[in-house]
């Protein structure tokens, strides 16, 4: 697999990842306002991943899906996390450090892949900018 068609994989997985911790916790989700935040982040999750997906068709490329064990494990903690009465603040620490994952991930992709086509370049400082932003949005509820 050539390195343009693995980054964009890891961008879409990593935007994907997010969506689904949010599917997993939106649920548990009593206050509006944070409602709406998070709700904000998951729009901005599926945009990347709609951008990585035609990116990868463009390439003639596969979308591979983020595996079974990790969407598994995502629900797990999710559920294990709110599964007693839910306050914002445990929502905000669980979504920061999914986010703080993220960045970490992200920039040392960015670090590993100076070599690839701009585009997809910017696609990934795209996905490390929401992240950040959501990171911010998200201080408040601590």
């Amino acid at each position: 697999m050539d390195k343009e068609t693995e980054f964009l994989e890891y961008i879409y997985q990593n935007a994907k990842m997010g969506i689904i911790g949010i599917d997993n916790i939106k649920g548990s989700i009593n206050d509006g306002e944070l409602l709406s935040t998070i709700k904000e982040q998951e729009k901005d999750y599926y945009n990347i991943c709609n951008k990585a997906t035609s990116m990868l068709l463009e390439r003639d490329q596969c979308v591979k899906d983020v595996s079974g064990i990790a969407k598994v494990m995502t629900y797990i903690d999710a559920k294990m996390n709110t599964k007693d009465e839910t306050c914002n603040n445990t929502i905000a620490k669980m979504m920061i450090k999914g986010s703080n994952k993220g960045i970490i991930e992200i920039q040392e992709k960015l670090n590993n892949y100076k070599d690839v086509d701009r585009s997809i370049t910017k696609l990934a400082k795209e996905l490390l900018n929401i992240e950040k932003r959501n990171l911010d949005n998200l201080k408040k509820y601590l």
